[in-house]
């Protein structure tokens, strides 16, 4: 996970969102299992921001533009999602051990997640045929273990704490079997919060994405966000108001008294009676300032052939790996599963064709194989420039 920054605008939307501690107000009786409208907007704006910075992950596994949409936040239960999905879905679990407690699940289109798990093999999102296997659910789950940890590390910078996941657990469920929800999970048994995303893959993906959280931790991470919020809040107000204390007056120097200059008259006037004494001296301030140019020395090297091939000499010594190459070729995940001994890999490279020569990775000439007694070795037949 790396080092995710909120944008000033992100904070002053949580801050809005989570005005009033961000807990159910007075009358908040008549709603006591569901969510009030500020609760709603905070935990929208954490989704907004959680899911953003998934979404860049996810771009850089399927090599895609991905694009979330802003969350829309409500409350639901399980015939609610049951009724909105007409065929299998893939719904993955995430739980929270540490910062938070509880878990959340995502809800994904069967077809989405055939896209892609076939981008992240290095397909371009066209082989969907068939039906979902364990290939697709590992890849699923490793795609979704990358994106909410980029989320949790986004919810660990808005919490100002350390929130870690459990490795995501991703199941095929056909919802128009007598499936239960609290068989997924317990919460899913009651009213849940429901979070629907718009998700956008190149134009291979145009669909929604769903989330769904237990009511008790969209409130507790309401109330964790609206304390780090007033926390913040205050610690501005308090640096606004800050006054720093009025510097203490300096001693100002005194000038020393001209005793050298009252001796030096009392000896002129007992030497020269009569006389007046010579003004005292005053320092010479010389108005003209001489400035001139900067010299410098050409810069010319002074490198001689001769020193220059002392120079590699040097390094003469240096060991390097020399690679010859017989052909390349790219396989999917699904055909490096199925190598076994006896498997023939067809490479890029015709019978007879020369082979690469690289050293240290670069490509410098080209030869033939040749049998040396008992090794293999190339015969360098071209030296590439």
């Amino acid at each position: 996970m790396g080092d995710t920054t909120i944008s000033q605008d992100e904070i002053d939307a949580l801050l809005n969102a989570s005005n009033n501690g961000g807990a159910a107000p007075s009358d908040a009786s008549t709603e006591p299992e569901g969510l009030t409208e500020q609760e709603k907007d905070t935990i929208g704006e954490v989704a907004n921001i959680s899911m953003g910075t998934a979404a860049t992950t996810l771009f850089s596994l399927v090599n895609k533009k991905v694009e979330i949409s802003t969350p829309v936040v409500s409350m639901a239960n399980w015939d609610d999602i049951v009724n909105m999905y007409e065929r299998p879905c893939v719904m993955v679990k995430i739980s929270y051990t540490k910062g938070l407690n509880g878990s959340n699940i995502l809800i994904l289109k069967e077809n989405d997640v055939k896209i892609i798990t076939d981008l992240m093999m290095g397909g371009d999102g066209t082989n969907i045929d068939g039906e979902i296997t364990e290939l697709h659910l590992s890849a699923i789950s490793e795609a979704m273990n990358q994106m909410m940890g980029s989320a949790s590390t986004a919810l660990s910078s808005m919490l100002n704490m350390t929130v870690d996941i459990s490795p995501p657990q991703s199941d095929l469920i056909d919802l128009q079997e007598q499936v239960k929800g609290g068989d997924i999970d317990s919460f899913l048994d009651g009213t849940f919060v429901l979070i629907d995303f718009k998700m956008l893959i190149g134009d291979l993906v145009d669909s929604k994405m769903m989330q769904l959280y237990p009511i008790s931790l969209a409130k507790e991470m309401c109330s964790l966000v609206a304390n780090n919020m007033q926390e913040d809040s205050k610690s501005t107000t308090e640096d606004m108001n800050f006054t720093p204390p009025p510097a203490e007056p300096q001693p100002q120097s005194q000038p020393a008294p001209a005793q050298n200059t009252v001796d030096n008259g009392a000896q002129y006037m007992q030497q020269n009676p009569g006389s007046m004494p010579p003004p005292p001296s005053q320092p010479v301030v010389n108005s003209t300032v001489n400035v001139q140019g900067a010299q410098f020395t050409p810069f010319v090297s002074n490198i001689t052939p001769q020193l220059a091939n002392e120079n590699i000499d040097l390094i003469m010594d240096v060991p390097l790996e020399v690679t010859v190459e017989l052909g390349r070729t790219h396989k999917s995940i699904h055909d490096i599963l199925e190598f076994s001994p006896g498997t023939i890999i067809e490479l890029n490279k015709i019978a007879g064709e020369p082979v690469d020569v690289l050293v240290n990775g670069k490509y410098v000439a080209k030869g033939e194989v040749v049998v040396i007694e008992e090794s293999f070795g190339v015969r360098i037949t071209e030296i590439v420039k």
